[in-house]
């Protein structure tokens, strides 16, 4: 269909025309128009799934990522925590009860893309002393995968309350940084929304290292009490690097499968 600018020229230009008896139809006079099926060539996916499955077949020749590693079989024997692990999701979960107490652990693999962006300087400043807020042996060493994992500790009991820790685990410690309390426990496990919403108006609590060091000592205790410890700092950056790799592996597998149905 001509736009009405057009369609106005016509007519204008062939006003003289329609006077004669003889009048030369106007469809006649245009030329026809191309469809826009004809402008667009047709895309061919093919070189990008062959990239792709290259990359598929060198993340897979060595070992199959999706099956469950020696080290997660061992740590799911001890009958301590139970771990979730949905597939597609970039969060681990860790769970388990403790006297009347129920604790949640978890972490998101995203952190492995941001590790790499951590500067030379702090680099340089693992090897200094890290002072209160470590939960860990220290004897224990660093782990293989030198990398920081954020993890969210939730403490919940049937009487209700919940607190809720954000610390780091690496090198075998868990280094706090925040403690807060919430009068509701639904309100600390939500994961809405909504629940976000009710949480950003709510005191969280001073900063960890701004307490009273003999404080930050006895709350270290209570998370180590609870096998919130050096066995489990040096776990986590392990499980979180075969999450990652298991849902890379994935994701080219849906890539590649979209790309040629």
């Amino acid at each position: 269909m001509l736009s009405r600018v057009a369609l106005r020229t016509v007519r204008q230009a062939a006003r003289p025309a329609l006077a004669r008896a003889a009048v030369r139809p106007l469809a006649a006079a245009l030329p026809p128009l191309r469809t826009f099926s004809s402008s667009f060539p047709r895309l061919e996916p093919s070189a990008l799934s062959a990239k792709l499955g290259e990359e598929l077949k060198f993340e897979t020749d060595s070992a199959d990522p999706t099956a469950e590693p020696e080290f997660l079989q061992a740590f799911k024997s001890e009958g301590v925590w139970e771990v979730v692990d949905e597939s597609g999701s970039d969060e681990i979960v860790l769970k388990r009860s403790f006297g009347n107490e129920n604790i949640r652990l978890i972490f998101s693999i995203s952190d492995l893309d941001a590790e790499q962006d951590v500067p030379e300087a702090y680099a340089e400043e693992e090897g200094a002393d890290v002072g209160s807020g470590g939960v860990g042996d220290e004897a224990a060493g660093p782990s293989e995968h030198n990398f920081p994992v954020e993890t969210s500790i939730t403490i919940t009991k049937n009487s209700g309350g919940a607190l809720t820790i954000d610390a780091v685990a690496q090198d075998g410690l868990f280094t706090i940084n925040n403690i807060a309390y919430y009068p509701d426990a639904d309100v600390a496990l939500g994961m809405t929304s909504e629940d976000d919403w009710k949480r950003q108006g709510l005191y969280m609590g001073p900063a960890f290292d701004n307490l009273d060091e003999g404080v930050q000592s006895e709350f270290e205790a209570y998370l180590e009490e609870r096998g919130v410890n050096s066995a489990l700092a040096l776990f986590i950056p392990d499980l979180a690097e075969w999450k990652e790799q298991k849902e890379y592996v994935r994701w080219l597998e849906g890539t590649k499968g979209f790309l040629e149905a």
